[in-house]
């Protein structure tokens, strides 16, 4: 077992790709902390976790409240002693609502999916910081790279250009992994981050039409559709002592797709 009685928080670990993280995260003997804002579910996951051998605690966070996330990393610290890893996996997704262009909406998504890592890492930072080493791992997406060429209205001036919402915060996801990078390295602590493809989660076939769902393999070099699990292996390695040389570094999983270089 790679991550044998490391302490991991995982954000949005209550569904969909988080959830997965904490399965494998548990299943590789690390003790599991799950903040997210849907308790139930995430209490659910930590009686998975529970069966499975491993210990686990759920927690109602919302990453992007301060006074969450220092709570969030104290309890963890007061219950298992310290925090090995941070995997910032939380953000608004499931729930989006695209059609809203308002600036308070713009605002509420990076929140969320931008500051609520920001905060999370600043959380766990002294706990880190105390013991000279850690594991931080962002969540970013191939969104962010991709930009947004394609079908445009043009029939009106005055309507609002689509919100970049989205797209924005994982773009910043990835610059903020740069920058946190730099100034948690001489601490010993590694920040990287994953940039998962649209992966056949509930959130992705609630938000993409089913016939783009089913094209999607078309268009990656290994010809297949990215399930949840597949993420996994990544985040064990830059959770591992295997990724001890490596920071700063954003690493895409989407099947060949996105080929950053």
């Amino acid at each position: 077992m790679r991550l044998k009685d490391k302490v991991a928080i995982i954000t949005g670990g209550s569904q969909g790709i988080g959830r997965e993280y904490a399965l494998r995260f548990a299943r590789e003997g690390a003790k599991i902390v799950i903040g997210d804002i849907r308790e139930a579910q995430a209490q659910e996951v930590a009686q998975e976790i529970t069966k499975l051998g491993s210990e686990c605690l759920a927690l109602r966070i919302d990453v992007s409240k301060e006074e969450d996330t220092k709570r969030l990393a104290a309890t963890a610290h007061e219950h298992f002693g310290c925090i090995d890893i941070l995997l910032n996996n939380a953000a608004i997704f499931y729930d989006m609502e695209l059609e809203d262009r308002s600036l308070e909406y713009f605002n509420k998504i990076l929140s969320v999916n931008l500051t609520g890592a920001w905060l999370c890492a600043r959380a766990v930072e002294p706990y880190m910081k105390r013991r000279r080493k850690g594991k931080i791992i962002n969540q970013s997406s191939t969104a962010a790279y991709m930009g947004n060429a394609g079908v445009v209205d043009t029939s009106d001036p005055d309507l609002p250009s689509p919100s970049p919402h989205y797209s924005v915060s994982k773009i910043g996801v990835s610059g903020l992994t740069k920058y946190l990078a730099g100034l948690l390295g001489p601490w010993g602590i590694n920040v990287n981050a994953i940039c998962p493809g649209l992966t056949l989660t509930e959130a992705a076939k609630r938000i993409v039409p089913e016939d783009m769902m089913a094209m999607l393999p078309m268009f990656n070099a290994l010809k297949r559709a990215l399930q949840p699990q597949d993420l996994t292996g990544t985040a064990v390695f830059l959770a591992s002592e295997d990724s001890d040389m490596m920071t700063g570094q954003v690493l895409v999983v989407d099947g060949g797709m996105i080929m950053l270089g």
